[in-house]
C-alpha cells in the first residue's frame, strides 16, 4: 500500500466563519445561546476533588489497582477536566477574564502538567487560523506526520505519548508568546500540588494522576476524540467533525465540535441547541457515533494517517457581498478571543 506523503491542502477558507453568518442570518435567535455559565466552577470543583480523593484511597494500593483505575475511573475526569479548561480558555465561566483563568489552573491541578494557561492561547489561535500549519498549534509537524504515518505501531507509541507530541510543536509557532507571569503562576501552582501530595501521599498517588492523565488524552477509548475533530476520516473535503454519542454526557459535549467551532461563545451546556436550532447546516454533515469504533478504525485503518489533516495558507476573513449582518464578523472575533 502506498503512504500518504503530504498533508490535504486547500486554498478555501476555513469553514466556519462561512457557516456561522449563514446560521444566524436565518436564526438570529441563536445569539440568546452566547454568554457565560458560572456553574461549571462547580463541576471543575467536583471533578478536582474526585481525583484528590481517588490519590488519596489509592496511595498504599496495588499498582494493578492505581493503573486499572486511572484507565476506568481517572482517565474520564481528566479527560473532562480537559473540557473545563476548553471552556476556561474560551472565558465561558465568569466576565473577568482573570477570574476564568484562575478557575482553568484550578481544573488543570489533577493533571500534574502545567498547561491550562498555553492551552488558551494556543488554542484560540487554532480556531481563528484553522489549518495553517504555523499558527494552529493542533496540525502534527511535517516531521511527526511523516514519522508516524499510517503505521499501526507507530500510533500506538503516538496516542500514548500525545501530550509530548504537542509539545515538540511548540517551536514552529513562531507569533505565540509562550511565556508570560500567568504561565509561571500556573507552573508554580503545579509544582506545589504535586509536592504537596508526594509529601503526605506518596508516589503511588501521583502515579495515579499521571497515568490518569496519559490515558485520558492518548491510548484510551477517549483518544477517539482527538481523530474525530479534525481528521479525515470519512471524507476528503471535510475538514471538521462533531460526535453525538453516549460519551458526551461525561465529556460535557465536548463531541459537539462543528457547533463548537462555528459558535465558540457559547458554553458546553447549550452546544445541543446549537445543533437542534442549526438544523439543516448539520444534518448535512457527516458525524461520528463512537469514539471507540474511531480509536480502534484509526489504529488498524492504514488509510487513516497523520497526514489525514486539512492545511491552508489562507489568514484572511470570508468575504461576504451579503451587507445585511455587518456586525457578525465582530461577533465571530469576539468570540474566538474569549472577549465578553
Amino acid at each position: 500500500m502506498s503512504r500518504k506523503n503530504a498533508f490535504t491542502f486547500s486554498n478555501e477558507p476555513e469553514p466556519h466563519r462561512l457557516r456561522t453568518r449563514q446560521i444566524l442570518k436565518e436564526h438570529p435567535e441563536m445569539r440568546q445561546l452566547i454568554g457565560k455559565n458560572p456553574n461549571t466552577i462547580f463541576i471543575i470543583l467536583g471533578l478536582v476533588a474526585f481525583q484528590v480523593l481517588g490519590a488519596f484511597l489509592l496511595r498504599d494500593q496495588s499498582w494493578w489497582l492505581v493503573v486499572g483505575a486511572a484507565y476506568l475511573l481517572g482517565a474520564f475526569a481528566d479527560h473532562a477536566l480537559f473540557v473545563m479548561i476548553h471552556e476556561c480558555a474560551h472565558h465561558l465561566l465568569f466576565k473577568n477574564r482573570a477570574a476564568n483563568r484562575w478557575a482553568g489552573m484550578i481544573a488543570n491541578l489533577p493533571q500534574l502538567f502545567p498547561s491550562s494557561i498555553s492551552f488558551e492561547r494556543y488554542h484560540i489561535k487554532h480556531h481563528s487560523f484553522q489549518g495553517v500549519h504555523e499558527l494552529d498549534a493542533d496540525l502534527p509537524n511535517e516531521w511527526e506526520a511523516r514519522l508516524i504515518n499510517n503505521n499501526f505501531f507507530g500510533k500506538v507509541i503516538w496516542l500514548l505519548f500525545y501530550p509530548l507530541w504537542q509539545i515538540f510543536r511548540i517551536s514552529r509557532l513562531k507569533e505565540i508568546k509562550p511565556m508570560d507571569k500567568w504561565v509561571v503562576t500556573n507552573f508554580a501552582l503545579q509544582v506545589l500540588f504535586i509536592a504537596v501530595i508526594w509529601k503526605f501521599w506518596g508516589i503511588k498517588a501521583i502515579l495515579f494522576l499521571l497515568f490518569s492523565f496519559f490515558f485520558s488524552v492518548g491510548l484510551h477509548p477517549l483518544g477517539g476524540r482527538w481523530i474525530q475533530e479534525h481528521y479525515l476520516t470519512c471524507d476528503p473535503i471535510q475538514e471538521t467533525y462533531s460526535y453525538y454519542g453516549p460519551l458526551n454526557t461525561v465529556a460535557f459535549n465536548v463531541g459537539y465540535h462543528n457547533e463548537h467551532h462555528d459558535f465558540p461563545s457559547v458554553p458546553w451546556n447549550k452546544l445541543p441547541q446549537v445543533r437542534k436550532t442549526g438544523g439543516q447546516h448539520y444534518d448535512g454533515l457527516i458525524y461520528h457515533r463512537s469514539w471507540t469504533k474511531l480509536f480502534l478504525r484509526f489504529l488498524f485503518d492504514r488509510e487513516i494517517s497523520l497526514y489525514s489533516r486539512v492545511i491552508r495558507k489562507e489568514r484572511g476573513k470570508v468575504k461576504l457581498t451579503d451587507t445585511s449582518i455587518p456586525d457578525i464578523e465582530l461577533t465571530r472575533t469576539q468570540a474566538v478571543s474569549g472577549q465578553s
